[in-house]
């Protein structure tokens, strides 16, 4: 169901001319990424087999059973786990589907949202959520990196993904002036952003509540409330922030103010009073609007949907906000608001990986498929829209009187 919020958010914030190719990404991505993960992503994240005798520290950095969900077919819990994370990982790839919006080609996304899905994901993830290296690592009496339902290894995860994709394959055509000012480039569906909103906004509780994998878990309904109240916490900041840069009140930064706050929350959710949601909700919004100013005016890095302020810069604030906020009523997990450091370091070095991981491998990715099967359209297929060349079929044909 999340899957069609993206998609009508990223649909809205892009031009007419590229509707039927994005909504091919976005429908396609969910089902290739599932396959991958099913195939391999699964066992490399929590398959319990040592891969090479003392190189594996214990199989802490990588799962290697269970391909296939061979063995696992009338196993329940297996099989609830799998389906659960599988939509987790179909997530993290949709997340670069904006960023690379209306230039790179279905064959090239394609190949990535494989990659991703079988192999990028499931390893980082293997090391927070699988019992790996980061789960287990201690720090001044303080064991494990937390990241309750994904900040880090869903959103980051995705966000560092598009934000490599997206500086790879270069600016649409006309984004920026020759002295590198960056002119607007308006989307075609303001009602659809505000649709994909409102859908992600109400997936989000099955996606944060959703990570106990148990309906008993008491915890829920804190899980809910956090969520709620650093989404509309995270709106309100963003649409009156732009409200008091330009007198103008911009549903679209309070719709990405919403996301921002929904992405920062997911991994301190279960850890942090109702009090610190609303304040995690509202430094996404500095965090949201940062990101994108370096993004766009120092980096040069077009993304047409907001792809990496949403998802890197708001859940990195996420990370961080376990180890300031945790107040120890939940699991143990106590940030500085207790006087305790060794959970904010644990959460440095969590996004310190995860930044070399997946910066690593998706740059290699997306280099070997730039230097195989090519990442960007033609310019002529740019300037036309992606549908026709891509697809043989427009999104909105012409109708006859």
């Amino acid at each position: 169901f999340m899957q069609l919020g993206f998609a009508f958010l990223g649909a809205g914030l892009i031009r007419s001319k590229n509707q039927t190719n994005y909504w091919t990404k976005s429908f396609m991505d969910f089902c290739i990424a599932s396959l991958g993960f099913w195939a391999f992503g699964f066992a490399l994240m929590f398959g319990g087999s040592k891969l090479f005798p003392g190189l594996d520290f214990g199989n802490s950095f990588i799962g290697f059973s269970g391909f296939f969900l061979s063995g696992a077919s009338y196993d329940v819990s297996t099989i609830m786990l799998w389906f659960f994370q599988m939509v987790f990982a179909a997530t993290a790839t949709t997340i670069v589907a904006g960023a690379v919006a209306e230039r790179m080609k279905i064959t090239a996304y394609l190949a990535y949202a494989f990659i991703i899905g079988a192999l990028v994901y499931p390893i980082y993830g293997k090391w927070i959520w699988g019992g790996g290296w980061l789960s287990t690592l201690e720090i001044l009496g303080t064991t494990g990196a937390r990241d309750f339902a994904g900040s880090g290894v869903v959103h980051m995860v995705g966000g560092l993904a598009a934000l490599i994709g997206a500086a790879m394959l270069g600016p649409r055509i006309g984004k920026f002036n020759k002295e590198g000012t960056p002119n607007a480039i308006k989307g075609h569906n303001l009602p659809f952003v505000v649709i994909g909103t409102f859908i992600l906004f109400f997936g989000w509780f099955g996606f944060n509540a959703g990570s106990t994998l148990a309906a008993t878990d008491l915890r829920i309904s804190v899980i809910a409330v956090n969520s709620y109240l650093s989404a509309v916490t995270g709106a309100v900041v963003a649409l009156y922030w732009r409200f008091a840069q330009t007198g103008k009140m911009d549903i679209v930064a309070g719709c990405n103010g919403c996301l921002a706050g929904l992405v920062a929350i997911t991994a301190p959710c279960a850890f942090v009073a109702p009090w610190a949601a609303v304040v995690i909700g509202a430094v996404s919004v500095p965090f949201l609007f940062a990101t994108a100013h370096i993004l766009e005016r120092v980096l040069r890095v077009d993304d047409p949907v907001g792809a990496v302020p949403v998802h890197f810069g708001a859940g990195l604030w996420g990370l961080l906000a376990v180890g300031v906020f945790a107040d120890g009523t939940y699991l143990g997990v106590k940030g500085l608001i207790t006087g305790e450091v060794g959970q904010l370091l644990l959460q440095l070095v969590d996004i310190g990986a995860l930044v070399a991981w997946v910066g690593v491998t998706m740059s290699i990715t997306f280099w070997v498929i730039k230097k195989t099967i090519g990442l960007r359209a033609s310019r002529e297929e740019e300037l036309q829209g992606l549908d026709v060349p891509e697809h043989g079929i427009e999104a909105y044909p012409a109708m006859s009187p």
